[in-house]
């Protein structure tokens, strides 16, 4: 299970910019195989913090980790003339994963990879009512 794809990309970066990222030719069109590879390698290095903690492959993927993954896959995209803002991004992205990998932040996942069984229903207990027209006595 992938934690980003080409739509989820675009959906950050645009398709322009993903383009010109991509492009190893100069045509300025976007190149799927560069970006693939690019999304594979921001993957690899996650599962490599990841797996200290999580049986993979995880079988729900949380929301952040897609983020992180297309923080990573941008980065790699850029090859050497990141701007500071992408290696700003970078450098927060593996010191979250660190924080997962030492247990300091958790994905809300149970060590399986799975999303855990909630019991967060609200529940109402009540000792009895204290107003009644039992209690009242004609009163009410």
């Amino acid at each position: 299970m992938s934690y980003a794809d080409l739509a989820e990309m675009q959906a950050r970066y645009g398709a322009d910019e993903l383009a010109t990222l991509t492009s190893r030719d100069f045509s300025g069109q976007l190149n799927e195989a560069v970006l693939a590879e690019a999304l594979s390698d921001a993957q690899a290095t996650i599962d490599g913090y990841l797996a200290s903690r999580y049986r993979l492959p995880l079988a729900a993927v949380p929301v952040v980790l897609t983020r992180i993954c297309c923080v990573l896959a941008r980065y790699y995209l850029e090859q050497g003339r990141a701007t500071d803002q992408a290696r700003q991004d970078y450098e927060d992205a593996v010191r979250w994963l660190e924080q997962v990998a030492r247990g300091v932040v958790s994905l809300g996942l149970t060590e399986q990879g799975t999303q855990p069984a909630g019991d967060n229903g609200a529940q109402l207990v009540s000792a009895g009512s204290v107003f009644g027209r039992q209690r009242s006595k004609g009163f009410i």
